[in-house]
């Protein structure tokens, strides 16, 4: 029966061929779309894994390059005894690269405390080292920076060569490459340094990267961080007092200022001690046991959030469920311009061939044998767009990959390309059930007659 089905079908190749086209493109075009979810998920799931620490931000902050915390809360932060390291971070984007603006991809002033920083158990840049040497002691305030193999690419510079950013002149002592887009953009510094080449606010950083002692719950000690700090004031903080920064309280940084020259220093609302017993005590009887769940609503008397890779990733997974939304109703609409060509080839296929369908019957064929010829005939073309549709997206994906691995990261995992050809033979053969049933519903005699 399949092997009759294909014969016809092939019988009249042009019509057949653009159905397979259509349903093809259509397939072709799914796999792209959701390779771009799929893509973001991936990415998103690999940084966050070769980043396991947690991050201390200005609660709101959507990433660290907008956040502001106050110098003065390391010691605390290094206190703590469930803490083993505290590296203070800076972030600020660099905007001019040898001359030029950079808007796509984007590059970003990296100022890490470098002493710190050679303490983490896991340094992503450091481990990435493929050429030079990462940041030692003795750049402390001196203007030599790591890059990342793309970015040396981009500008053709080496080891030894100068890297001009923002009008100020750096060299290049080391290369990285982690391989991956989100954390190869980084251009890496001693922090003192990157406060003076980016007029940050002197007492201030963007972020803490904290790694805790072995054997402790990372979201347990993300809670006892914020409980610790409720009721503090992000203070303003030289320049930047001018930005309307969240701060956590609904205030804004100019207004901590005035809050601070009328008020005086703000100071916790809480005693810290107590705070965190108590903080200790609702995370045994499970309170706080699911921060993720909490992770929309913001407590107006917490000036910061501490996330941990799997809030990363949870953030961007909601991101990713309202795209993947978008995605499915584009493919639905390629999709049904593909079914609607099927049923349209296999209607006229059919209503060519009454005389033989007529015959067929008239021979002791029942209407299943019908019906089951032209379903073979409609979801061989689903096998074929399938097939070929999956194929072309895949390799357009790597293609894409290749070409624009800085700016774009897409996934076209083997799951969806097995689901593309499943998906694309159910909907050929979807495609074939109408001209079936209207070809079963016509008696022999009557097939003949009207051919």
């Amino acid at each position: 029966m399949w092997k009759m089905g294909v014969q016809n079908l092939f019988s009249r190749p042009a019509r057949s061929l653009l159905s397979i086209l259509g349903l093809t493109v259509a397939i072709m075009g799914m796999v792209g779309l959701f390779s771009v979810a799929r893509g973001i998920d991936a990415l998103m799931s690999n940084t966050f894994k070769r980043v396991p620490g947690l991050i201390v931000l200005q609660t709101g902050a959507p990433v660290p390059l907008f956040s502001r915390l106050p110098e003065q809360w390391e010691p605390e932060l290094k206190a703590m005894p469930e803490l083993a390291v505290v590296n203070a971070e800076l972030w600020q984007r660099a905007n001019v690269v040898e001359g030029k603006m950079v808007v796509s991809p984007p590059r970003f002033l990296f100022g890490t405390d470098i002493a710190t920083r050679k303490q983490l158990k896991h340094c992503v840049y450091q481990t990435a080292m493929i050429e030079g040497r990462f940041l030692i002691e003795s750049d402390r305030n001196q203007p030599n920076v790591v890059v990342s193999r793309a970015i040396a690419k981009d500008y053709k510079k080496a080891i030894g060569d100068t890297l001009r950013i923002n009008g100020d002149v750096l060299t290049i002592v080391g290369m990285y490459d982690t391989g991956l887009m989100l954390l190869d953009v980084a251009i890496i510094m001693d922090i003192s340094t990157a406060r003076t080449l980016t007029r940050f606010g002197e007492g201030s950083v963007s972020a803490y990267y904290l790694e805790t002692q072995e054997g402790l719950d990372s979201e347990t000690v993300a809670v006892t961080i914020e409980e610790h700090f409720r009721g503090r004031e992000v203070p303003a903080i030289g320049s930047e007092s001018l930005l309307t920064l969240n701060c956590g309280n609904g205030k804004s940084l100019l207004g901590n200022l005035l809050g601070s020259i009328l008020n005086g220093t703000p100071k916790p609302t809480t005693n810290d001690t107590t705070i965190r017993e108590n903080s200790e005590k609702s995370t045994a009887l499970g309170e706080t046991s699911d921060r993720a769940a909490l992770s929309d609503t913001v407590d107006e008397n917490m000036p910061v959030e501490v996330r941990s890779p799997e809030d990363w990733v949870e953030r961007f997974e909601k991101i990713n469920a309202d795209l993947e939304l978008i995605l499915g109703v584009l493919t639905a609409i390629g999709v049904t311009v593909a079914v609607l060509s099927i049923v349209n080839t296999m209607l006229m296929s059919v209503t060519e061939r009454v005389i033989e369908f007529g015959i067929l019957k008239a021979n002791g064929w029942t209407n299943g044998n019908v019906l089951r010829l032209i379903l073979s005939e409609s979801a061989t073309i689903g096998v074929f767009g399938g097939i070929f549709g999956s194929s072309f997206g895949w390799g357009a994906t790597v293609f894409i990959n290749w070409k624009w691995s800085e700016r774009i990261h897409l996934y076209a995992s083997p799951g969806l390309l097995v689901f593309s050809v499943v998906f694309s033979i159910v909907m050929g053969t979807l495609g074939g059930l109408y001209p079936a049933w209207w070809a079963t519903r016509m008696m022999p005699v009557d097939a003949i007659r009207r051919g």
